[in-house]
């Protein structure tokens, strides 16, 4: 177990946030003035947090982000596993990488210009696609 972890954008869905957790020993080590920030605590990106936390310690959501993710990567090998530029559909829960043997910098326009955002990863042939943990079923079809 670690004895100091850090959080940050995913903590309140892409707000500006950051947070420490660290063990009672550590934390003990800190005297007040220490640390702190003079944006720390914001009411809303706070409770922007408190939503997330909510949300992933929901019965069952997680179990729902990993089902969804073996969904999209099975509707992957589907529509492009036979491409030939395609070397390996990759990933763990919704973070999805797909390695292609050519640039991914054409595929992310193409994408871009039909609404859907995806990134490149790797040495730019890798597609990246980090849909939101509360994406439907559906939304994956569509994208």
């Amino acid at each position: 177990q670690p004895d100091i972890m850090t959080l940050a954008k995913p903590l309140a869905g892409g707000l500006p946030i950051g947070a420490v957790l660290l063990t009672d020993k550590v934390a003990g080590a800190i005297g007040p003035g220490d640390h702190g920030s003079t944006f720390a605590g914001g009411p809303l990106v706070c409770h922007a947090a408190l939503a997330v936390l909510d949300r992933i310690q929901a019965p069952g959501f997680l179990e729902s982000v990993t089902s969804k993710g073996h969904y999209l990567k099975s509707l992957l090998t589907e529509k492009l596993g036979k491409n030939a530029h395609v070397k390996e559909i990759r990933g763990s829960g919704l973070l999805v990488g797909v390695e292609l043997d050519v640039p991914a910098a054409p595929m992310v326009d193409a994408a871009l210009r039909a609404g859907l955002l995806i990134l490149t990863a790797g040495k730019g042939n890798i597609l990246r696609l980090a849909p939101p943990l509360i994406i439907s079923q559906g939304e994956l079809e569509q994208a």
